[in-house]
């Protein structure tokens, strides 16, 4: 490829989604509390362009604390966020929601409001009084519900869909929001693990494909070691290990972490970690060999 054919691809990519020579989001010593001792202590993070990381660790260690301050939904008690090189929580709400947008976990819709609706309420952030309902907003929903495969229930309600078509609504939303950035807090918690697979794959497609920026906190450890590029590690507020999966997703790690004796193989398929639990007082496969 010549020099003058990078430059005007890097040109396209920096008009829609802005420079991506360095990280478009990215964390400095910020600390977060809410009101007593600090949740999140002191945390460092650099989120890779174009790739999709994903945040795990136990309960209570500070993942949806962190993704919420990085959204600008929580505020920052020391340090700050950057967004594009600027503090997000200094930049109008309007302004981030153009550039990045949030998926909460467990999130409801209106009663009765049908598909095609919930996925248009992501367009509010680029409407103003002099820019109402375009064609350009009538496409990004059309292509957002298409990308999703929710394009067929556009006219059903919200509340008959199962759970994983949903959450593919949801996700519909906040792609018609056509940001760079993607946060998603637990998008595939309390789904059965072929809708997880499913939901996990359309995310990484978005990412690879359309070039975005994803940050997907995950409780499935397994499922975040199949489909991440980098996997950040949390522990007790603070960053244990980050890195991509199969130098994160170690016995040690599992151990120090989650406190869990467990396996970690490797897929011959994908070249992926998988964790396999060693159960109290069962003895391993191998022990048994020996």
């Amino acid at each position: 490829m010549s020099e003058a054919c990078r430059d005007g691809i890097q040109a396209i990519n920096e008009k829609a989604y802005g420079e991506i020579a360095a990280p478009r989001l990215a964390v400095r010593g910020v600390s977060i509390g809410y009101g007593g001792p600090p949740v999140v202590r002191g945390l460092d993070l650099e989120v890779p362009n174009g790739a999709l990381t994903a945040i795990v660790g136990p309960n209570g260690c500070g993942k949806s604390t962190l993704l919420k301050a990085m959204a600008r939904v929580l505020p920052v008690t020391r340090g700050e966020v950057l967004l594009e090189g600027r503090p997000v929580h200094r930049r109008p709400t309007r302004e981030v929601a153009t550039r990045m947008a949030l998926l909460p976990q467990g999130p409801v819709a209106p009663e009765g409001l049908r598909v095609r609706e919930l996925v248009a309420q992501g367009r509010f952030p680029h409407q103003t009084l002099l820019r109402q309902w375009s064609r350009e907003d009538a496409s990004a929903v059309a292509t957002a519900m298409k990308a999703a495969d929710v394009d067929v229930f556009a006219d059903r309600p919200v509340a008959s869909l199962s759970g994983g078509q949903r959450q593919r609504c949801w996700i519909a939303m906040v792609l018609a929001q056509n940001t760079p950035i993607l946060l998603l807090d637990e998008p595939t918690t309390f789904l059965d693990l072929r809708i997880q697979v499913e939901i996990m794959g359309l995310l990484t497609r978005i990412s690879r494909e359309e070039g975005r920026t994803l940050v997907v906190v995950l409780h499935e450890l397994n499922v975040a070691a199949a489909f991440a590029d980098r996997m950040v590690m949390m522990k007790d507020g603070a960053i244990h290990a980050e890195g991509p999966p199969s130098e994160v997703f170690t016995e040690r790690n599992l151990a120090e972490v989650f406190s869990l004796a467990a396996r970690v193989l490797t897929d011959p398929e994908s070249g992926r970690p998988v964790c396999v639990p060693l159960l109290p007082g069962v003895p391993s496969l191998r022990a048994a060999a020996e």
